[in-house]
């Protein structure tokens, strides 16, 4: 990780604790909204049911729903954050402060309970060689979650301070490189211009003639690898910290030309063909280029041949090849990791998902069982007992294995039967308005349809909230 957000991270827990031991004073060093997902659905389902009453000719209830709809659940989702004192992730808001009462519970998790990070990626523009991302994050514990979303600064800001603080252990892939490579645009620029890269009328050309693992030049022989400068090796390093900056921030074809240079100054470096590996499989997924992808594949193996005796990069690099759907490449690099290091939790739980893929229960249970032995901190532990618990009753309990495996069809069921519903509704919607001024007993169809498809809609959303969370298993007699 990058050593000045160790600094920053390090500096906002001390102003923080500081902060706190002064009575009734609390101090948030990061602040994000709630993904405003849910206040959207019932703003849309109230702006719905204010056609309807305007259908009807109930003009006041439908202008009070619009109002309600438009200006009531808005500043709602506004003040409705999650916020970081340096020790503990906290809701706030008007709807968290009511569910309080209502529950007696304060939505609330420490770092130290934190067991999980998890985040996605959706790619939602691509232009030229710029892809712009969003990301979705979920941290999850002690059995609560809490949810946020990219979108400005304030994300980066929770980035920065929370994720340096929560274990290794604890984050998935895309998590650690937000961590590490997540910056703001402004910064990014700066660097992109004191390394001075080609400029962008050449990238194109530079990055396809460019090839992992070609042939060198006659001139060069493999001892010349020694006559490399001091200066030039950290000009590759930091080339290499850029082309990661660049790619987490979708600037895909900047970031091959970052790693382009660096490789050429150290082609036998075992991370940085690996960053490079990470580089084209993002390239890959959003051009939907199989050549690509197979390239990121080799770039994996050779990042696993070069390197050497570090077991956190042979880990990763396992993580790589159950992205790319390699799960026997996968298998070697996270048993290699082991056999350097015996403690290493990641690879455990990367044998635990390889087990699982391949449908072999009891060997998910013992990787679990592994992992629990070798957590460096109870919420791991908690967290991989847990895990191993629940496949040791899939796998004894043959009532149980056939209800998860209703339960997980009927989720699938339900999340294509919602897609389906959200078009029906909105293609009847659109129907409805057109016929207006053209058929009324169109009209009246469209909106029947129209309100039928929605019931679906939020009927699905309901049931699938319920069907998310594994079964509890009936009690032995």
């Amino acid at each position: 990780m990058n050593d000045t957000k160790q600094i920053e991270a390090l500096k906002s827990l001390a102003d923080a604790t500081k902060e706190s031991s002064r009575p009734d004073k609390r101090v948030w060093v990061a602040s994000v909204r709630v993904s405003p997902g849910a206040y959207l659905v019932v703003s849309s389902v109230l702006t719905f049911a204010a056609g309807l009453l305007l259908r009807t000719e109930q003009d006041g209830w439908a202008l009070l729903t619009i109002v309600v709809a438009w200006v009531l659940l808005p500043a709602l989702a506004l003040t409705d954050k999650i916020v970081f004192d340096g020790q503990s992730l906290v809701r706030r808001g008007v709807v968290p402060f009511m569910f309080q009462l209502i529950s007696g519970r304060k939505h609330q998790l420490s770092v130290a309970e934190v067991e999980r990070v998890d985040t996605n990626t959706v790619r939602t523009l691509r232009r030229g060689g710029r892809v712009r991302y969003r990301y979705r994050s979920q941290i999850t514990g002690r059995g609560t979650g809490f949810v946020f979303a990219s979108g400005g600064r304030r994300y980066r800001e929770m980035v920065q301070r929370l994720f340096p603080l929560i274990h290794d252990d604890k984050i998935d892939l895309r998590t650690r490189e937000l961590r590490d490579y997540l910056s703001d645009p402004k910064s990014l620029n700066r660097e992109l211009n004191s390394l001075k890269l080609a400029p962008a009328d050449v990238l194109d050309n530079a990055t396809a003639k460019f090839k992992l693992g070609g042939k060198r030049d006659h001139a060069e022989e493999p001892g010349d690898i020694h006559e490399i400068s001091p200066g030039d090796v950290e000009r590759a390093i930091l080339l290499r910290q850029l082309g990661n900056k660049l790619r987490i921030a979708g600037r895909l074809r900047e970031a091959g030309e970052a790693f382009r240079r660096a490789l050429n100054v150290l082609p036998r470096d075992g991370r940085l063909i690996y960053d490079f590996a990470r580089l084209l499989r993002s390239q890959a997924s959003a051009r939907g280029d199989a050549r690509l992808l197979s390239r990121a594949r080799a770039a994996l193996r050779l990042s696993a041949m070069r390197a050497d005796e570090d077991a956190a990069l042979m880990s990763l690099i396992g993580e790589g090849f159950l992205e790319c759907n390699e799960a026997e490449r996968a298998e070697r690099s996270f048993q290699r990791a082991i056999e350097l290091e015996p403690r290493t939790f990641r690879a455990r739980l990367g044998l635990a998902d390889v087990a699982l893929r391949n449908g072999k229960l009891a060997h998910v249970i013992h990787q679990y069982r592994d992992a629990a032995h070798q957590a460096s901190e109870k919420a791991l532990v908690n967290y991989a007992r847990r895990e191993a618990d629940y496949y040791v009753r899939l796998n004894d309990d043959d009532d149980y294995l056939s209800a998860e495996l209703s339960r997980i069809n009927w989720l699938q069921t339900l999340t294509r039967g919602r897609r389906l519903a959200a078009r029906v509704t909105n293609a009847s919607i659109l129907v409805a308005l057109i016929g207006t001024y053209a058929d009324h007993a169109i009209a009246g169809i469209a909106w029947a349809l129209a309100s039928s498809s929605l019931v679906a809609w939020l009927t699905s959303i309901l049931v699938g909230k319920l069907l998310s969370a594994r079964r509890t298993p009936r009690p032995v007699d």
